[in-house]
């Protein structure tokens, strides 16, 4: 239950408002192959599947986890991996989420603050964004460094976002919207009056309400219609 108008609403970018379309599972490829793991071994398949599984996690912490112990391979991979999404994008494989721009300026139309939010880092994240067009779309977008370098499942990036605009009095006027687990707990850890999972990526219905997910939505464009029904009473 949120506490009165929600006056800021933070959103996820790969598959909540930007289409992923396995862009991250093709640039995650090319970066392990960099370090010699090759696609169609058994290290590969465990690789990704726990990328699938991270989804909205920041990407060196995946990276990390996947290179246990050698953090000079994690920063390998994990710049190769930004450098084979920009490329991605720069081929012009970005594009938005069907009424994506349209629920952002509805949001704002409504006077709701907007933060767009990333797991990517800031080059890649300023990447997309100049790509669609959308470099002053939202008031503010910030990745896991902008947050002290902890990306999701930590609420830290929905706390900066709350801190830096001070568009919300209480965390319960904060609406959070993502695609994965880790954007649901993040939401949920940072207090967030709505988490609204969205169908457009990486995680199903399921497993966005195992998450705290509280309420689950075809696409993010659906959001504005939900928060206005909610404060109207309906």
């Amino acid at each position: 239950m949120t506490s009165g108008k929600t006056t800021l609403v933070v959103l996820d970018m790969a598959g909540t408002t930007v289409a992923d379309d396995g862009l991250v599972e093709q640039a995650f490829t090319a970066a392990v192959r960099e370090l010699g793991v090759a696609p169609g071994t058994a290290r590969h398949t465990e690789q990704l599947a726990y990328v699938r599984a991270t989804m909205g996690e920041s990407k060196i912490s995946v990276f990390r986890h996947l290179f246990a112990g050698d953090e000079g391979a994690a920063r390998r991979a994990n710049a190769a991996f930004e450098s084979a999404y920009g490329r991605l994008v720069a081929d012009g494989r970005c594009e938005p989420v069907l009424g994506a721009r349209e629920a952002v300026e509805q949001l704002r139309d409504q006077g709701r603050a907007v933060v767009l939010t990333t797991g990517f880092a800031r080059v890649t994240q300023d990447a997309i964004l100049a790509a669609l067009g959308w470099t002053d779309l939202a008031g503010l977008a910030l990745c896991p460094a902008d947050a002290g370098g902890r990306g999701r499942p930590y609420p830290d990036m929905v706390l900066t976002a709350l801190l830096r605009t001070r568009a919300a009095d209480d965390v319960r006027q904060v609406a959070v919207a993502g695609d994965t687990s880790y954007d649901m707990r993040s939401g949920t850890r940072a207090g967030a009056g709505v988490v609204a999972g969205v169908l457009t990526g990486a995680h199903d219905e399921a497993t966005l309400l195992a998450a705290g997910a509280t309420h689950v939505l075809g696409s993010v464009a659906e959001l504005p219609g939900l928060l206005a029904r909610a404060e109207a009473g309906r």
